[in-house]
């Protein structure tokens, strides 16, 4: 006979800096929900980054389709962070000879 299904913890953990990662590995939050969005499945994703597993990666899908509104506030604040730690770094070494070599490419 079924019976009614356990509640199963979602993969998620948040790292000492704030950004929430997949599992105990390195894969963000972030980076499972852009791919998902660009259309890979689960099984896609996993293909992409090997370190996750595919029940963790259905689980965290599942999750975001349950609290999207959450998520994606979530993602668009990491993205946030993002253009400023960049644009700090930008203001702080205008002169870096490497992205001054990697720009002219």
């Amino acid at each position: 006979m079924f019976s009614p299904p356990v509640a199963v913890d979602v993969p998620l953990r948040t790292d000492e800096g704030g950004v929430i990662r997949v599992g105990q590995t390195r894969v963000t939050l972030q980076t499972v929900i852009t791919d998902f969005h660009q259309g890979a499945s689960p099984e896609e994703i996993v293909h992409h980054y090997p370190a996750l597993e595919l029940p963790d990666v259905y689980l965290v899908v599942g999750y975001y389709l349950q609290h999207r509104e959450d998520v994606d506030a979530y993602v668009q604040q990491q993205r946030q962070r993002a253009t400023q730690a960049r644009q700090d770094y930008q203001a702080h070494h205008p002169q870096d000879p490497l992205r001054a070599k990697l720009l002219s490419r």
